[in-house]
C-alpha cells in the first residue's frame, strides 16, 4: 500500500547491493516496473525454463549477459508486493570480482534500468508501507553498528519495536478526540460524560509511558555512540599499564620514568556488549616540564567530559579525581602482585596477573548505565529522542489542563501530541525528515 503524500517512482533502478572489492559473491539488485523484462534481456537460464516463466522467490541457474562478457550465475525474481520494497525486484548473484560486477550493473542501465540513489530501495519499501521509517533506522544502525548492544538495538528498532509501543499511544489519542469531538457536537446528548472525565486521567497516563521511552535513551546513546572512559592518577600509578590490559595488547607506552604519557592515548573495547572509549591521560602532578603541564590540562579537560572517570592509585591517593562525583568514578588500587591493597578503593587489580579486571569491567558497566537494561533497549536515535520529548511536552499541558480549559482546546495539543509521535514512524513526517533519514544509507541498499 502506498503511503498517503507520496507518489511511488515507477522507474527501474539498479545497483549493486554488496560490499565493494573482491568476493565470493555479488548481487546486482533492480526494482519496479519492467524488473523481469530487464532479466529476460540479459539472462539466459540453464535448460528449457524461459525467464518469462520463472516462478518468484526460486532461484535459476544461467548464463548473465553483459557487454563483452558473460558469467554464470544465477538470476531470482520477487514478485509485487511480496518483495523487500513492495515492486518487482529481480537480483542477479554472479562471481564476486569488481569489474564483472560492475560489468553486470552496466548492462542493466542498457536494459532499461537507471542507477539507485543512496538508500532508494529501502525508501521505496518505505513508501510502499513494507516498513516504517523508525524501521529504517534500525536497519541503518545494525549495518553501522561498532558493538553488539547496537546491533541489538537496531535490530529492536527494525522489527518495529518502537514503532509498535508508538502506534498503541496514536490509537488511545484518536479514541480520547472520537471521545471529545463526540461530546462538543453532541452537548445536549451528554454522550459519554463519565468517560469524559477521566481524561485527565488517561492523558497522564499515556505521558507516563512517553516519559519511560525518554529515560530510555540515557542508556540508548551509550549503544548509539559509546561511553567515553578517562584513565587518570598520578603518575607512574600504573595508568598505562592498566590500559593495555584492559585493551588485551600493548597499546600505551610503559615506563617507569616519570611523565611517559604526555598525550592522550585512546583505545577501545566492548563490555556487555557496549562500547566503550577508553583514554589514558597524562599522571596529574604538580611539578611538570612545560610539556608536560599541557598534557595534564588535556588530561583535567578529559575528566570533566568523560561519561565514567577510573582514577588509578598504587598508594591508596585518589585526589587526581577531586571533584569528580561518586556516580561517575571508579576508584582502582594498581599493582596488586607488588602491593597489599588499602585505602578508600573500589576495586582492587593487577595488569600483570589480571587479577580483579572482569570486576573491574562489570563494576565500570554498572557505573555507567546505572539500573538501566540494555537488554531491551531501542530508544538510540536523537531524532527519536527529541519527538518523545516534544509529545510528552504537548500531552503533558492537555493532561494539566483538563480542569482548566473546555476539552475542544484541549483537543488541540492532544493532536499536536499525535502528529508528533508520527514523526517517529514516518506517518506525518515531511519530506525534509524522510531524506535525512535516507542520506544516511548506502547506494545499493
Amino acid at each position: 500500500m502506498e503511503r498517503a503524500g507520496y507518489n511511488n517512482n515507477e522507474n527501474l533502478i539498479a545497483a549493486i547491493s554488496t560490499a565493494a572489492g573482491v568476493g565470493g559473491v555479488a548481487v546486482i539488485r533492480v526494482s519496479g516496473d519492467g524488473a523481469l523484462s530487464l532479466a529476460k534481456k540479459m539472462f539466459r537460464p540453464s535448460g528449457k525454463t524461459a525467464v518469462e516463466d520463472f516462478e518468484p522467490y526460486k532461484m535459476y541457474v544461467g548464463k548473465i549477459v553483459c557487454e563483452g562478457f558473460s558469467d554464470f550465475g544465477m538470476c531470482v525474481y520477487f514478485k509485487a508486493p511480496r518483495s523487500f520494497t513492495g515492486e518487482d525486484v529481480v537480483e542477479f548473484h554472479c562471481h564476486g570480482g569488481t569489474q564483472i560486477a560492475r560489468g553486470v550493473l552496466s548492462a542493466t542501465y542498457r536494459a532499461g534500468a537507471r542507477p539507485a540513489e543512496r538508500g532508494e530501495f529501502t525508501k521505496r519499501a518505505f513508501v510502499n508501507g513494507k516498513l516504517s521509517l523508525s524501521s529504517a533506522e534500525g536497519m541503518i544502525d545494525m549495518i553501522n553498528a561498532e558493538s553488539l548492544a547496537e546491533v541489538r538495538a537496531g535490530g529492536l528498532l527494525y522489527a518495529e519495536k518502537l514503532t509498535g509501543e508508538i502506534k498503541q499511544i496514536q490509537s488511545a489519542l484518536i479514541d480520547m478526540l472520537a471521545q471529545i469531538a463526540a461530546d462538543c457536537d453532541y452537548p445536549e446528548e451528554g454522550i459519554e460524560e463519565t468517560e469524559l472525565g477521566s481524561v485527565g486521567d488517561d492523558l497522564r497516563g499515556i505521558c507516563d509511558r512517553l516519559k519511560a521511552l525518554v529515560a530510555a535513551y540515557s542508556g540508548g546513546k551509550f549503544i548509539k555512540s559509546g561511553v567515553s572512559a578517562t584513565i587518570c592518577g598520578a603518575p607512574n600509578a600504573g595508568k598505562s599499564s592498566l590500559l593495555n590490559a584492559l585493551l588485551g595488547y600493548d597499546k600505551a607506552i610503559v615506563s617507569p620514568i616519570a611523565g611517559t604519557t604526555r598525550d592522550a592515548v585512546e583505545g577501545t573495547l566492548q563490555i556487555n556488549g557496549v562500547k566503550y572509549n577508553f583514554t589514558d591521560t597524562a599522571g596529574i602532578r604538580a611539578e611538570a616540564g612545560e610539556i608536560e603541564a599541557i598534557g595534564i590540562e588535556r588530561a583535567k579537560r578529559a575528566l570533566s567530559s568523560a561519561d565514567i572517570v577510573v582514577c588509578v592509585s598504587d598508594c591508596g591517593d585518589f585526589s587526581a579525581a577531586a571533584g569528580i562525583p561518586d556516580n561517575r568514578l571508579v576508584k582502582v588500587f594498581s599493582k596488586t602482585d607488588e602491593e597489599q591493597p588499602y585505602g578508600d578503593y573500589d576495586v582492587a587489580v593487577s595488569s600483570v596477573t589480571g587479577e580483579g579486571l572482569d570486576k573491574l569491567k562489570d563494576l565500570i558497566a554498572r557505573k555507567a548505565t546505572g539500573a538501566s537494561s540494555l537488554e531491551n533497549a531501542y530508544v538510540i536515535e536523537e531524532r527519536h529522542y527529541l519527538a518523545l520529548k516534544r509529545a510528552l511536552e504537548k500531552l503533558t499541558a492537555a493532561a494539566d489542563g483538563v480542569e482548566e480549559f473546555p476539552l475542544d482546546l484541549i483537543s488541540l495539543d492532544i493532536r499536536e501530541g499525535w502528529r508528533i509521535l508520527g514523526e517517529i514512524t514516518g506517518e506525518t513526517a515531511d519530506e525534509e525528515i524522510i531524506n535525512t533519514v535516507f542520506a544516511k544509507f548506502c547506494v545499493g541498499k
